[in-house]
């Protein structure tokens, strides 16, 4: 065999294995795109109006239907329930909203929120239970949860009159 016939160490010939690919050396062009970082922020307060009408459905339920609360207090008949559940949601929110401070997430807000609805609730059930003859509240009539007297007033002028 003649030289020219012979394979050298620096040819490409066909037969000589070839490294496993994961061997091979990456292309110098290829990059990894950068991370895209975005600034997504998720915020509770103010609640959505479906979460509002889903208060309002919840507390109407409660008011008008056999719970823990209407065997102490009394079943609400539901067009009673309905509008003041409006009255109590709207005025939660209302209250909630002006005592807002500018925390983060809305978590905060939503506590009041949350805390005013169930106080109204209750001294609603309480001024109610506590008259003897409830007259019955139209839609188109305004309750005014406000003026009632707080649980902590009751039983302070009960411990003083005794």
């Amino acid at each position: 065999m003649s030289e020219a016939e012979l394979p050298s160490a620096n040819s490409s010939d066909s037969t000589q294995p070839q490294p496993p690919l994961e061997m091979q050396s990456p292309p110098q062009e290829q990059q990894q795109p950068a991370p895209v970082t975005t600034n997504v922020t998720f915020s509770i307060w103010p609640p959505s109006q479906r979460t509002r009408d889903a208060v309002i459905a919840r507390l109407m339920d409660t008011l008008s239907t056999p719970s823990v609360l209407t065997k102490r207090y009394g079943v609400v008949p539901a067009e009673e329930a309905a509008s003041t559940a409006r009255l109590i949601e709207e005025e939660a929110f209302s209250a909630a909203d002006g005592g807002a401070a500018a925390d983060d997430d809305g978590i905060e807000i939503l506590q009041i929120y949350s805390k005013e609805v169930s106080k109204r609730m209750l001294d609603f059930v309480k001024s109610r239970s506590s008259s003897s003859a409830a007259p019955t509240v139209t839609p188109a009539d305004s309750v005014d949860l406000s003026a009632v007297t707080s649980s902590e007033e009751v039983a302070s002028t009960v411990g003083s009159e005794a």
